[in-house]
């Protein structure tokens, strides 16, 4: 009989069993636990394996003891309230026990899915050892099955396939001291400022405190999810060796590419093109890749450039791997500047790459008269081929179309070869429903691709994120089907980088800081955020799944009520543990069903009904089923004839209603930027995430250069996080219950949920020199001599800080100043406006857009940097610079008239001022455009020097006599 709680025999997939007096579970190795039935444990020790596969810990000989366990008894929901934390919440492979349905009740009172497991194990056992081998075969490495074939008695260690390189210790110490000792320095320094108040400037000084305190707070959410930052190696060899055997089909996992977009002038098709020949050109075995494009505009000139570009891989894709080039993006790979001779051998290289480059033009011609004949929508809409009209006319109004291109049964390349599946998808828009936009169609890829293909393992790519490392999925899978480490991670996640940004990164569109070291941070203690391209997921933790092995839940306790609302707490909890145990039934049912490979499709779709399976995926027994296989492929029971009719199914606009879908499962709806909830709510189940950073970068793609391009960019962001913010889904208090999210990983998750908030105090911090300087005041009173120790501390520490961080995460100076001018330049316009849109949305329902007017641009490299593009965000940072300049130039005008006592206060002052000018100067430099290639800074400088020069000219004016007291003091008498 089969026992939900039974943990799985890790070589034959079935439970490990009791031992022969029935007083527990078998347990075969007392050093890991390593789950191994007695079966397989037997067959292992016959064929001289007397070793722990995992651990390498000799079996015990006599194979007698047991680990205790309660007897396993069917409860009802509450009970498994009382009960769960013992068990562990979401695991596939321990499960409570699910409500069976009278209808499923046979005669004799057992349930009906019982009987029918227990006759497919009876068929099952016959191939044990069989299975048993081949399983071994594939968890053993190739050294250790040599040495067991010498005869070797114990069993070597399994070589990894990854490697964690923790930072050298003479770096990483020093950093965490100065973290420690910048942050004793900061108490101190506000006990200084909160007792010794400016009774002359109290307005301002309390100000300047608040604002002060609030920034220290971002700081020590931004710090300490960098304490213990990592680095990983991969051995991709290693993977080979293990999984790809000569003379033996590959065993790499499949997997399946998502590539979204939505509005083909917007975006432009050849770009998108590119994206898709670089992935069906990987170096990953054809029949384990299949690449879904969404078109969510339902555009037709997006299917004919796909039409296109699926005839252009046919040549393509076979030169890319003759000749093992990179990038495998055509339009990339032309344009590079390098000898791309190196390293070529072949005589015919040449030849063929001129040809190729040839055949390339005449296909980028194709896809341009596509686009110029797409500027001008005919009256009667859009007609295909054959004569009939384009179902995609109307854009909000029309069917879910889907054509597969490629593959097994498509066409083959030019020299007879399969190519992987190219599937063009565009789901079913009606008026009157949600469609969730991004969020939205990746979930209907999900669904289309497991009718389709189920690979186990889905990488999402941004339409212009193209593949730059042609082994990026070979890396991943090094994590991935690591038995020893993939067990818990649900995604990878590559850096992003960038082609065509300016060579000084103006605007940090780079982001170097947040990737090589926030995420470095991150992959030490959870793993990292997703950032919605770029990722390789694990299906099943899409799937609303957890890890197989969690940490025990902590019981719920009055004393822990105060981490969040006060009296709400206690019913957050039971909120949350109410979540959990109606999972953890599904996932019952999930294990209870595994095995229906003998049901006809009668019984089986009965069975998914009864299990309530509808009320999550959707009411579609052929995807339902597809969840059940935890290694991917599709069900014996799938029918090629009617898979494109359910996959035109699961993407209907309807489908989605009463389910969990954008709530539980797949990305999560709720704000515009779903790839932080999505990697949010699984880390909140207990998985974790592996950044993975490869010395050739895995994919590239484009990033606005423009100053109001970039600001809406940041806008974009922003407003996700205003989002999540106000809604369930908060760190700051939601998923305290499960107890599955580590601290630091939960401070990395708050930080970007309240960083926009951090504009608020950043304007009014950025107006106090200004202030400062028009009213002769200032925000701090005359330093002592400790107090001026203090100061000198804190800006030692922050320096510091900055050095040891460039140090271990190999970043420049450069970046790390541009990436903290942009702070200020972002934190001052579009996270301001973000926060006021933000509670406009969420608490009034109003959606306030802000438009971009553009300006003309010079036709010269990097022109688009140039570019003139008024918009409101613009406004609160221009204020900023003209507000601090005229305050530099009233401080100079007031410091003359008032003598040489004066010059020591403004240089305290000036100091700050520059200080704003000094982090606001790339948005200037950007806001002036190129003015004739005039250097800003030449204009800046001019125009203050000027200033100050005619403020001391007036002083001491020598066109007036010095015997003309009368009148000198008439000239002098200025105040500004």
């Amino acid at each position: 009989m089969m026992h939900p709680e039974m943990p799985i025999c890790n070589t034959c997939g079935e439970q490990v069993g009791f031992v022969s007096n029935g007083s527990g579970v078998f347990v075969g190795c007392h050093e890991c636990n390593f789950p191994i039935c007695k079966a397989c444990l037997d067959y292992e020790i016959k064929e001289g394996h007397n070793a722990c596969i995992q651990c390498g810990t000799p079996y015990d000989g006599s194979l007698t003891n047991v680990a205790e366990k309660e007897p396993v008894t069917h409860t009802t929901m509450a009970c498994h309230l009382n009960h769960s934390q013992d068990a562990g919440l979401h695991a596939r492979n321990i499960s409570t026990v699910s409500t069976v349905d009278s209808e499923m009740i046979d005669e004799d009172g057992n349930p009906i899915w019982k009987n029918r497991v227990e006759s497919w194990k009876d068929k099952k056992n016959k191939k044990k050892k069989s299975v048993a081998k081949v399983a071994k075969e594939v968890q053993i490495p190739v050294d250790q099955q040599m040495g067991e074939k010498q005869g070797s008695t114990e069993a070597n260690a399994m070589q990894p396939l990854s490697q964690i390189v923790p930072i050298p210790k003479s770096q990483i110490t020093p950093y965490r001291v100065v973290i420690i000792v910048r942050l004793i320095i900061l108490g101190l320094f506000f006990h200084y400022r909160i007792t010794n108040p400016v009774e002359s400037s109290y307005g301002l000084w309390l100000t300047s405190v608040i604002c002060e305190i609030w920034f220290a707070i971002s700081w020590v959410l931004d710090q300490f999810p960098k304490w213990c930052p990592i680095n990983r190696i991969t051995f991709t060899d290693e993977l080979s060796a293990r999984y790809e055997r000569e003379g033996e089909p590959s065993q790499l996992a499949a997997v399946d590419f998502f590539v979204s977009t939505v509005d083909p002038l917007k975006e432009p098709p050849l770009i998108t093109a590119n994206t898709v020949l670089s992935i069906l050109a990987v170096d990953y075995p054809v029949d384990k890749v299949s690449c879904y494009v969404s078109d969510d505009g339902a555009a037709m000139l997006s299917f004919e450039s796909l039409v296109e570009t699926a005839e252009f891989a046919r040549k393509w894709v076979p030169f890319c791997k003759r000749f093992s080039i990179e990038p495998r993006a055509p339009e990339f790979y032309f344009s590079q500047k390098i000898d791309y001779l190196k390293d070529k051998v072949q005589p015919s290289f040449v030849k063929e790459r001129r040809a190729m480059k040839r055949d390339y033009e005449e296909y980028k011609v194709r896809v341009n008269a596509l686009v110029a004949k797409a500027q001008k929508t005919p009256e009667e809409g859009w007609t295909m081929q054959d004569g009939t009209p384009w179902p995609g006319n109307n854009t909000r109004d029309h069917p879910g179309m889907i054509q597969v291109f490629l593959g097994h049964s498509g066409a083959r390349d030019i020299e007879g070869n399969e190519l992987p599946r190219l599937v063009y998808v565009s789901r079913e828009k009606r008026p009157g429903y949600q469609h969730h936009k991004k969020a939205g169609a990746e979930n209907a890829l999900v669904r289309v691709s497991a009718v389709l293909t189920n690979a186990p393992y889905i990488l999402n790519l941004d339409c212009d994120h193209y593949v730059n490392n042609s082994k990026a999925v070979r890396e991943a899978m090094c994590f991935l089907m690591d038995p020893l480490v993939g067990r818990d991670v649900c995604y990878i996640q590559f850096p992003q980088r960038f082609d065509g940004i300016d060579r000084s990164d103006r605007y940090a569109n780079r982001n170097t800081v947040f990737f090589d070291v926030n995420m470095k941070g991150l992959d030490g203690i959870q793993g990292p955020v997703y950032v919605g391209t770029g990722c390789v997921f694990y299906r099943q933790a899409l799937y609303g799944y957890g890890p197989q092995s969690l940490p025990a839940l902590s019981k719920p306790s009055s004393s822990s009520s105060w981490c969040c609302c006060g009296p709400k707490k206690p019913k957050k909890d039971l909120e949350e543990f109410q979540r959990d145990s109606r999972r953890d039934d599904l996932n019952a049912a999930i294990f209870n069903l595994k095995e229906i490979e003998s049901y006809d499709d009668y019984e089986r779709s009965l069975l998914i009904s009864q299990m309530s399976f509808e009320k999550t995926f959707g009411m579609s027994s052929v995807f339902i089923e597809s969840t059940l296989m935890e290694n991917g492929g599709l069900a014996e029971s799938a029918n090629p004839a009617t898979m494109i009719n359910e996959a035109i199914h699961v993407i209907s606009c309807g489908y989605e209603e009463k389910t969990a879908w954008g709530k539980e499962i797949g990305w999560i709806y709720g704000s515009v930027t779903e790839d932080i909830l999505t990697g949010f709510k699984m880390h909140c189940r207990g998985w974790r995430s592996i950044y993975c950073m490869p010395v050739r970068p895995a994919f590239k793609g484009s990033a606005p250069i423009n100053l109001s391009d970039r600001l809406h960019q940041v806008l974009r962001w922003a407003l996700g996080s205003v989002e999540i913010f106000l809604s369930r889904h908060c760190p700051l208090w939601y998923g305290w219950g499960g107890g599955r999210l580590k601290l630091l990983q939960r401070l990395a998750y708050i930080n970007t949920i309240v960083y926009p908030f951090t504009s608020l105090p950043l304007v009014a911090y950025c107006t106090l020199p200004a202030i400062c300087l028009l009213t002769g005041k200032f925000i701090i009173p005359t330093l002592s001599n400790l107090a001026a120790v203090w100061f000198l501390g804190l800006f030692l520490s922050i320096i510091t800080t900055s050095v040891l961080e460039i140090r271990w995460s190999g970043v420049s100076i450069e970046e790390l100043w541009r990436n903290e001018q942009f702070w200020v330049i972002g934190g001052v316009s579009a996270h301001l406006f973000a926060v006021f849109q933000g509670f406009l949305k969420m608490l009034a329902g109003v959606d306030t857009n802000f438009t971009v007017t553009s300006k003309s641009a010079d036709d010269l490299e990097f022109g688009e940097l140039y570019m003139i593009k008024w918009t409101t965000v613009l406004i609160p940072p221009t204020t900023l610079l003209v507000v601090n300049l005229v305050g530099v130039v009233a401080g100079f005008s007031d410091a003359l008239n008032k003598g040489y006592e004066a010059w020591g206060p403004l240089f305290g002052k000036v100091f700050f001022a520059f200080w704003v000018i000094l982090h606001l100067y790339p948005f200037l430099k950007g806001l002036m455009g190129r003015q004739n290639r005039t250097p800003t800074i030449v204009i800046l400088w001019s125009v203050l020097l000027a200033s100050v020069f005619s403020l001391v000219w007036v002083k001491i004016d020598p066109f007036v006599s010095k015997g003309d007291s009368s009148l000198t003091q008439g000239c002098i008498a200025i105040d500004c």
